[in-house]
């Protein structure tokens, strides 16, 4: 009889964890990814790796990209391989087409599918410019990232949803592309961007099975936003009702829900997870 800890390695390389009846009937309203292999761009810090290690724990295998961080993806990828998972970590630019293709080739050469993408990586430049003064530089590298790189690793993984006939997609957005950003119109401009391309790809793929919403976080505790949030001190969450900026887990939490069968009839939508900053309809 074979060794109940080695049971993972006898599996193929690409053959998912199965979902079975009994599992889900014993837990109806847990959320269970078994089987599912999930695309996280930007998968190294902040979000993206806070998505990556809530996917993990309800079952998904993870593939993710990150950029120039590789101590922090390796350490991720040993972290949830310790809690006996599967992550792979995979190097890439989300604003080079070939690179999201290579992304997406990577899931389906190592677990053989790709059910779900979420569209995290994204910059945001701390120090604001004025749209007289804003280069086309910076325009442009915001746009190419944070717009760009969303259009470029969806187009690589539809065709596999498709095949399959299901698929979730969620793409993370923010307040500034619901209200804009004075100093920030780069960044507000890219945004706007995600939530519009969201709700097209809802109508378009919808009758494929695929499933595209959006998460519009108000500021997280970040890498990207610490140095601005150190800066401004308390006063940073005074704005929310609840008196505090969000935690990377908190975006996360909304994500996985997304990606679940409890959000099986939810497409189009912007998820608004702000902490009450803005009340949108």
């Amino acid at each position: 009889m074979p060794d109940p800890k080695h049971a993972r390695r006898s599996r193929p390389r690409h053959a998912p964890r199965r979902r079975t009846q009994r599992a889900r009937a014993r837990r109806p309203h847990a959320i269970d990814l078994a089987g599912r292999v999930a695309v996280v761009t930007g998968g190294s810090r902040g979000i993206g790796r806070a998505c990556v290690l809530a996917l993990s724990a309800a079952g998904a295998d993870v593939v993710f990209s990150y950029r120039s961080r590789a101590k922090a993806a390796r350490e991720l990828e040993r972290r949830v391989r310790a809690a006996g998972g599967r992550a792979v970590a995979v190097h890439a630019d989300v604003s080079r087409p070939r690179d999201c293709d290579r992304l997406v080739r990577s899931a389906l050469l190592r677990f053989g599918r790709a059910d779900i993408l979420v569209n995290n990586a994204g910059i945001w430049e701390p120090e604001g410019a004025e749209v007289a003064t804003l280069s086309d530089a910076q325009w442009e590298k915001t746009l190419r990232v944070n717009l760009d790189g969303s259009f470029y690793c969806t187009r690589a993984a539809v065709p596999a949803m498709r095949e399959r006939r299901w698929g979730r997609i969620v793409n993370i957005a923010s307040t500034a592309g619901q209200r804009g950003e004075a100093l920030h119109s780069d960044y507000a401009a890219s945004k706007g961007g995600i939530i519009s391309f969201t709700k097209a790809l809802s109508t378009e793929l919808g009758p494929h099975g695929i499933l595209v919403n959006a998460v519009a976080p108000w500021w997280v505790d970040t890498d990207m936003s610490h140095d601005t949030l150190e800066r401004e001190g308390p006063a940073a969450g005074e704005s929310s009702p609840l008196g505090r900026v969000a935690t990377p887990e908190e975006i996360a939490g909304p994500v996985l829900f997304l990606c679940s069968d409890l959000a099986s009839f939810i497409t189009g939508e912007i998820l608004n997870v702000n902490g009450g900053t803005i009340l949108c309809g």
